[in-house]
């Protein structure tokens, strides 16, 4: 089976995704941004998920943007939205939206930090693999049934506040049941926490990088 490439942890929810001679960015915010992409994904609107400015920086005539329709204005130019359950194709690349959301952390009485409505999380799958970016969001019931989808990297924010935090980002790890995973978003937790938690009841795979570290999934 052909290798999936790198997964390049920029920091934060940044990521780099080298696949397939495709370059893939995540949630541009963190890190250093010197490539070009072919493929921009953004999972919600704030600005620590969706910032222009780096944007700006990687983007070429060719390159695609996926996005919430909320961040076209931001971006400029072409952007595509996909709701959950939508998929695109580009290149070598499939991209499924899947939901994101907080139902249990809230900006004020009834008024969650990342409403159903505001974003999304992607399956992005090449040369066979799948990668699962969860976004910004809770253990959501919708998670569970992404164990059929047959994962081989998750990245699951796990900085409690505004999502998940490293408990409930286990309990996530262990529904899905990918074959590695990697916590994101982490704020000031303990990723060792995180990886006890997963790895004391399952034998997933917890890979805990450093911002501008990377890995290479098998």
């Amino acid at each position: 089976m052909k290798q999936m490439g790198s997964i390049h942890w920029l920091g934060h929810a940044s990521f780099l995704i080298k696949a397939a001679g495709t370059t893939i960015y995540i949630d541009p915010y963190e890190g250093d941004y010197t490539e070009a992409a072919a493929l921009i994904l953004v999972t919600h609107s704030h600005h620590d998920h969706c910032d222009a400015s780096k944007i700006q920086m990687i983007r070429r005539d060719d390159t695609v943007i996926v996005a919430p329709a909320d961040c076209a204005s931001r971006i400029g130019g072409p952007v595509r939205s996909l709701k959950p359950g939508d998929q695109a194709v580009v290149g070598p690349v499939t991209i499924e939206a899947v939901d994101a959301y907080n139902y249990k952390r809230f900006r004020s009485p009834g008024v969650p930090y990342h409403p159903k409505s505001l974003g999304v999380g992607y399956l992005i799958t090449v040369d066979g693999k799948t990668v699962y970016h969860a976004g910004d969001t809770d253990f959501i019931p919708e998670m569970k049934r992404l164990r059929d989808k047959h994962i081989d990297v998750a990245l699951l924010p796990s900085g409690g506040t505004y999502t998940m935090d490293n408990p409930e980002a286990a309990e996530a790890a262990l529904a899905i049941n990918p074959k590695a995973v990697m916590p994101m978003h982490r704020w000031d937790t303990n990723p060792a926490d995180f990886k006890r938690a997963v790895e004391a009841k399952s034998r997933i795979k917890v890979v805990t990088l450093q911002p501008g570290e990377h890995f290479t999934i098998p």
